[in-house]
């Protein structure tokens, strides 16, 4: 039977206590739970089987990590995404990728009881001027670090979550509306259609355009449409799906694949009227589709898509994004060549995404129709707030229409 190890008072000392030679102080080496070796120290005994118990009690909750203030960011995240059971898997994909790509190679590495509010101040500037990221995608940062830091306030780790109202700050020093999606105008939204509709080369985009111009569709929620989703007789849209392209790990490897993920809210499942130009566009497409073929595609079971690539494959998100760059870049060149043969004043397009889209449609909803739960019905809104927004800045842009109209007809007085 082995020999039980003593301090220089006699005491037995249990496995992985010892006592230093140089000091005499007492020590407990353990491993945590990422497979680091950690050391605890105490001036005798007794404390340190007080912090022993407190270690087990930590280890046995896992909050084992939190101890000695040698938590870093990085460990927090990731202990704080383990937590997220019920997200969904492009929305816990979609975190993470955030974080690993803004965050984890450098604010990540520092301990989280040395961040303070001007730390995490200073790091969004640097994303906003070093790194050129929009207000947007620092929101999306926020969105990723402001619950982790609560939840290490929760666990009794932090007195207060260092990311508290940093956004809020941020984006009063940018202005109120810097980073925000405009929509495009009247006359820009009817170039970019006509021109699609009148090119040899881009007139294939021109049914889903149409489609995302006349119904807010997310582009999730347009390539996942289903021809079953499309009532031509009654002339609605049901929204009730949507498709994902986002990277996961299979087996150790990092993939991108398509996905069916159903709305985050009850909002999102919603009907949508079919106005008669996107009555016309999917009229086309079947038509279309007749001659050429349907996209065979099968998705978590679901097959049937409306719109489909080149290949009678599904539409990629980017593939969307990469074509309104390459339509608005030739339709810029055509119309400011003409306007310098005629004379006259271009129609310019600006730079936009498939989401500006969405938000262009929001925006003639807003213009023509006033009872906002509707408009929230119609885009999927859960937040009325969202589509109090858009109205007041769709509206913004009436109000010298309005006057005119009024001195046009009398006047007031």
């Amino acid at each position: 039977m082995a020999k039980s190890r003593r301090d220089t008072k006699g005491h037995a000392l249990r496995k992985g206590e010892y006592q230093r030679s140089q000091d005499g102080r007492y020590a407990y080496s353990y491993t945590d739970a990422l497979g680091n070796r950690r050391t605890i120290y105490a001036v005798d005994l007794r404390e340190l089987r007080i912090k022993e118990d407190q270690l087990k009690k930590n280890q046995l909750d896992g909050l084992d990590l939190y101890t000695a203030e040698k938590t870093t960011l990085n460990q927090l995240f990731d202990r704080y995404i383990l937590t997220k059971r019920n997200l969904r898997k492009t929305t816990k994909s979609g975190y993470i990728y955030t974080y690993d790509h803004y965050v984890r190679d450098g604010f990540g590495l520092q301990r989280i009881s040395d961040i303070k509010y001007s730390d995490v101040l200073y790091f969004y500037q640097h994303l906003l001027e070093e790194q050129n990221l929009s207000v947007y995608t620092v929101d999306n940062v926020h969105c990723v670090l402001h619950p982790a830091f609560d939840m290490a306030v929760r666990d009794d780790i932090l007195r207060r979550n260092p990311t508290d109202n940093v956004m809020a700050e941020l984006k009063r020093k940018e202005g109120k509306n810097k980073g925000i999606r405009h929509a495009l105008t009247k006359e820009q939204q009817r170039a970019f259609l006509n021109y699609i509709a009148n090119s040899p080369i881009y007139y294939h985009w021109w049914s889903l355009f149409t489609f995302l111009l006349g119904t807010g569709c997310r582009i999730g929620e347009a390539i996942g449409i289903r021809w079953e989703d499309v009532d031509f007789d009654d002339r609605k849209i049901s929204i009730n799906h949507s498709i994902s392209y986002f990277p996961h790990n299979e087996d150790g490897v990092s993939k991108c694949g398509y996905m069916v993920s159903l709305p985050k809210t009850e909002s999102g499942v919603r009907i949508i009227p079919m106005l008669d130009d996107v009555f016309d566009a999917l009229e086309y497409e079947r038509e279309q589709q007749r001659e050429t073929g349907y996209n065979t595609t099968e998705i978590d079971g679901m097959s049937g898509f409306l719109f489909q690539n080149r290949y009678g494959g599904l539409v990629h998100p980017q593939s969307v994004n990469r074509a309104i760059k390459r339509i608005c870049e030739a339709y810029n060149g055509e119309a400011i060549k003409k306007s310098r043969k005629n004379g006259t004043k271009p129609i310019i397009l600006p730079n936009f995404s498939a989401h500006h889209l969405r938000h262009t449609f929001a925006t003639r909803l807003c213009e023509n129709v006033s009872n906002l739960k509707v408009i929230q019905s119609v885009m999927g809104h859960a937040n009325i707030e969202t589509t109090m927004d858009i109205y007041a800045e769709a509206t913004e842009s009436k109000k010298k229409e309005v006057f005119d109209e009024i001195s046009r007809n009398g006047g007031f007085f």
